[in-house]
């Protein structure tokens, strides 16, 4: 395969929207937060991960409470400004297309500039 694919294989190609505001938020929004790009750690992609977030806590019976997940919550979402900034997987997909185009154009230049000298 001459150009790869710039969408990652399943289930890193599911859709991840950032969940609404909760009084009762929990471990799993805070993970679609972050899958979701809201907090400007990553772009917006599917993490599949062997444990959910939140876990190995409640496996330790210390389950994080509602208040500190959305102590977590507020303060881990990023700016207004850094969340426009954030790019979505395939926004520069023509890059690679356009690199090949031009190398071939500059190799077919030189090659019939070559053949007919």
């Amino acid at each position: 395969m001459i150009l790869r694919s710039e969408t990652p294989p399943a289930p890193g190609n599911l859709p991840v929207e950032e969940p609404p505001a909760s009084d009762r938020p929990t471990s799993a929004m805070l993970k679609a937060d972050i899958d979701s790009g809201a907090t400007g750690d990553k772009v917006k992609a599917y993490d599949p991960g062997l444990s959910q977030l939140g876990t190995d806590d409640e496996a330790a019976g210390h389950s994080p409470s509602h208040e500190r997940i959305a102590l977590a919550r507020k303060t881990g979402s990023a700016p207004a400004r850094v969340q426009r900034a954030r790019r979505t997987p395939g926004a520069n997909a023509w890059v690679v297309s356009g690199y090949c185009v031009v190398v071939g154009g500059v190799g077919i230049v030189l090659g019939l500039s070559i053949w007919l000298v």
